[in-house]
């Protein structure tokens, strides 16, 4: 996984279920109100932060692709 991810909560969709900081503590925090947000808006590709993403009970959690803006999650729906 050599690429570099952007990463995003949707604040509006998050319920502050923990889980993003229980998978990859480095790369998500808690606010007061007990909303995720991003350690960082970059990250090196990481198994941790996929987890992240994809144990997210509300899929607010979004990565794409720096650069190209590709999604890494949540996958683009194929026809």
């Amino acid at each position: 996984m050599g690429d570099r991810w952007h990463v995003e909560v949707d604040r509006s969709v998050c319920v502050g279920s923990a889980q993003c900081v229980h998978h990859a503590p480095d790369g998500f925090r808690l606010d007061s109100a007990r909303q995720s947000r991003p350690a960082g808006p970059e990250t090196d590709a990481d198994e941790r932060v996929l987890a992240a993403a994809e144990s997210c009970p509300v899929e607010a959690i979004a990565l794409t692709v720096l650069g190209s803006g590709e999604p890494v999650f949540p996958p683009e729906e194929r026809d």
